[in-house]
């Protein structure tokens, strides 16, 4: 098998590249590209190749990142609520470390996309510390968030280290790690990696799957992995227009991740990021993409539609409407076929 390493080296960054294999105007290209970098690693770059359009649209850049009028640099907010650099203090018993500034794909919809892959993301020894530091002297943070980039793009040794640091503070209860790599470069996830892992529980992973197109062969087998290392998996969809903004896509994704033992645990309305509002969607088409999955697969394969509030507000859920109406004495409801139903409510004492 071809190391994670020697594609990462391979992958498309500049445009010359990606014009002998796909059709694409190479000045546009260049011209989003020297604001928002791109890079396409060759397992993804098959994929795309294979599939079309939906992959497509997440990887190529477009030249609507460069006339975006409606997004936001930073549309969560995270600079300010940043104490020291690449560290997000948001919730109260949580924090954000950014601990990776690259990727194995750098996606165009990204809600970092103002520095991933960019000079302006520095992160080094100096940044860790301060980040480390912050967390043991916070003690009412409880779990800790390893973000970036990816942190799965971090030699094993130099990921061990910061976890290893991370464990060694006592009140951190969780340690998350927050990684496309499943999906974009799952050869990335072999057995040493999930031995280092597999040593810091409790540890968990959200992963991120857009398209059932995905979900290949590659894929499963470093989700199973994990999972056979007793590493709970979520994923965290992202709704994207001309991408899985339907219905029936949407169903078959969130199957297929339950059947890889990957819970759906968000399906996020696309952020307010600068360079990626052609990639928004109606609330509205999240709504119906809820109330068609509600009642029609499992339970546990439904994830939790949501925004994340501009300005830091947090992740707000938003439930699709089966309340008609509701007094003292009784809820009036519709199913999830729009049959409607009485219940008889509980009265206040």
């Amino acid at each position: 098998m071809t190391s994670w390493q020697k594609l990462i080296k391979n992958s498309i960054t500049h445009p010359d590249q990606l014009s002998r294999l796909v059709d694409v105007d190479p000045g546009e290209i260049e011209e989003v590209c020297s604001i928002y970098p791109m890079r396409i690693n060759p397992y993804y770059m098959g994929l795309i190749q294979q599939t079309g359009k939906s992959l497509w649209r997440q990887a190529i850049p477009d030249i609507l990142e460069l006339h975006d009028e409606t997004g936001m640099e930073d549309p969560l907010d995270e600079e300010n609520l940043s104490p020291v650099p690449n560290l997000v203090h948001k919730y109260p018993d949580r924090v954000l470390f950014l601990v990776s500034s690259q990727c194995s794909m750098y996606c165009r919809f990204c809600t970092r996309k103002r520095k991933v892959g960019r000079k302006e993301m520095v992160i080094d020894d100096e940044s860790i510390r301060a980040g480390l530091d912050y967390i043991k002297k916070n003690r009412a943070i409880r779990e800790v968030l390893l973000s970036g980039g990816d942190p799965l793009m971090l030699n094993d040794n130099r990921l061990e280290q910061i976890l290893n640091a991370v464990r060694e503070i006592n009140s951190v209860e969780v340690i998350r790690i927050g990684t496309r790599i499943p999906c974009t470069l799952p050869m990335r996830v072999t057995k040493k990696l999930v031995a280092m892992l597999k040593k810091y529980h409790p540890l968990y992973i959200n992963t991120h799957f857009n398209h059932p197109a995905e979900i290949t062969q590659e894929a499963e087998l470093a989700c199973s992995k994990l999972a056979d290392g007793g590493i709970p998996l979520g994923c965290q969809t992202v709704l994207l227009r001309g991408v899985n903004d339907n219905k029936h896509i949407m169903q078959e994704l969130m199957c297929k991740l339950l059947k890889l033992r990957v819970k759906p645990y968000y399906l996020f309305q696309a952020d307010l990021t600068r360079g990626a509002d052609h990639f928004r969607t109606p609330i509205e088409s999240g709504l119906e993409i809820m109330h068609h999955l509600i009642g029609r697969i499992s339970g546990m394969a439904v994830p939790t539609y949501a925004v994340d509030a501009p300005g830091g507000g947090g992740k707000i859920p938003l439930t699709p409407e089966f309340i008609t109406s509701l007094d003292d004495n009784t809820l009036n409801f519709l199913n999830y076929l729009g049959k409607p139903y009485t219940y008889p409510n509980c009265p206040y004492e």
